[in-house]
């Protein structure tokens, strides 16, 4: 027999995306119930011990432990259900929830609308396809960040790091002050993947080099990593025969990406984007009516505070529609978003709803750095929109708010980021 449990909304997920979504859809008068499978809420911010979070939303810094407390102390004032050790492996489309806890058993969560707030997961070796011997002292960055911050273990004394990612960067500095030696940053692409101030705080003020256009094309050791071989690569990602480095060190950390967690999304029949997260409208609202996506699951956030503002807006939404709150009539076919020149996707993927004007928030990744550029929002081939950005970077994603008039948008919606023609020839 399975335990059912009624609810307006269940979030599967307890991480910063998952409290926040609740929060608001709590204080809005839904009953929310939360489905986590680890012991405590606060995902992943747990082992993010650095300080840095929360300056745009708290307009403060915090570590990342601080920042899901503040969360957590709010949600003891809610009457919100908490499903703590709590697997869910079952989803359906007409949001009933299937998880399995070890003192309750099987849990039937029935539901009105659904979040998804899942998060995401590290791309591994494998992944990636790196060559070379399997010994012991390979990791994922954020496995070694739960070792030394969580468990209390030094995953080793001299690294190699591959991909400079934000962890990466972040563990390179965490790795030096509890004595380790970092050998080297290796980054495939030919800027750094991480964020600027990641890059300054954690590289450039420890003196811990960074080799862009380089990647690891071996590893050497049989119990243990003995070496690790870093080549220059070309434009294809091909290495360089003649550029190759040994490094001898006994640890080999990967950063070298994250994965949005929609194995769940998929038996619901979600439909997933080129980014493997949901296809979302404008409401956050999947492929499948009622169920609704947040933060790294539905796309990688550089900043837990979008992560969280993000959140907000599908607790928001998702508690709209558990009261049927109209939105207005559904367009017959919905405007696509098409990302244009320079952008690797955009959230939203499409838009459903537009009788009367509105505000819409587009948030969307350029595919590589550029400076003094010109954003462009353009529909029926002409430009209803355009936004100026002095440095753009794809590590840093890009939010704005864009009136739609239903007169001026045709079937989709393309965005261009473009230099700025003319403040180049100023500068010249």
């Amino acid at each position: 027999m399975s335990e059912i449990i009624d609810t307006d909304i269940a979030i599967i997920g307890g991480g910063p995306a998952g409290l926040a979504a609740a929060l608001n859809a709590s204080k809005r008068g839904a009953r929310v119930a939360i489905i986590e499978r680890d012991f405590e809420l606060g995902g992943i911010l747990q082992q993010c011990i650095h300080n840095g979070f929360g300056l745009t939303y708290f307009k403060e810094e915090l570590t990342g432990p601080e920042y899901a407390q503040r969360f957590m102390d709010l949600l003891k004032e809610t009457n919100v259900q908490i499903f703590l050790d709590s697997m869910v492996i079952d989803l359906s489309a007409d949001k009933i929830i299937t998880a399995m806890n070890p003192e309750r058993g099987i849990l039937k969560i029935h539901a009105k609308a659904v979040i998804l707030a899942m998060g995401c997961r590290e791309r591994t070796r494998g992944a990636i396809n790196v060559p070379g011997m399997r010994p012991a002292g390979i990791y994922t960055a954020g496995t070694a960040q739960r070792l030394i911050n969580m468990e209390g273990y030094m995953p080793g004394k001299r690294v190699v790091i591959l991909g400079s990612g934000d962890i990466g960067l972040i563990m390179a500095r965490r790795l030096v002050l509890e004595g380790a030696k970092v050998l080297v940053v290796a980054e495939v692409l030919p800027y750094c993947s991480g964020l600027v101030r990641n890059f300054v705080q954690c590289l450039q003020d420890y003196d811990i080099p960074l080799y862009l256009s380089h990647t690891i094309t071996d590893i050497k050791g049989k119990e243990r990593v003995k070496s690790v071989i870093i080549s220059k690569v070309d434009e294809n990602w091909m290495p360089i025969k003649g550029t190759e480095k040994v490094y001898e060190c006994d640890t080999v950390l990967f950063s070298v990406g994250l994965i949005p967690e929609n194995e769940i999304s998929l038996k619901a029949g979600i439909k997933l984007d080129i980014t493997n997260g949901p296809t979302v409208n404008e409401y956050l609202e999947t492929t499948v009516p009622g169920i609704f996506a947040c933060g790294n699951v539905l796309q990688v956030h550089d900043l837990v505070d979008w992560v969280t503002l993000e959140a907000e807006r599908a607790g928001e939404n998702a508690y709209a529609y558990s009261t049927n709150t109209s939105r207005g009539g559904k367009l017959l076919e919905p405007i696509l978003t098409v990302p244009g020149e320079n952008v690797g996707y955009i959230v939203p993927q499409r838009i459903d709803y537009l009788q009367d004007s509105k505000i819409v928030q587009f948030s969307f990744r350029p595919k590589s750095p550029d400076k003094n550029c010109i954003i462009e929002f353009v529909s029926n081939e002409k430009v209803f929109d355009k936004r100026k950005a002095k440095h753009i970077i794809p590590s840093e994603m890009l939010i704005y708010k864009i009136k739609l008039n239903p007169e001026e948008i045709g079937e989709k919606i393309t965005i261009n980021i473009k230099k700025n023609l003319k403040k180049s020839k100023e500068e010249a």
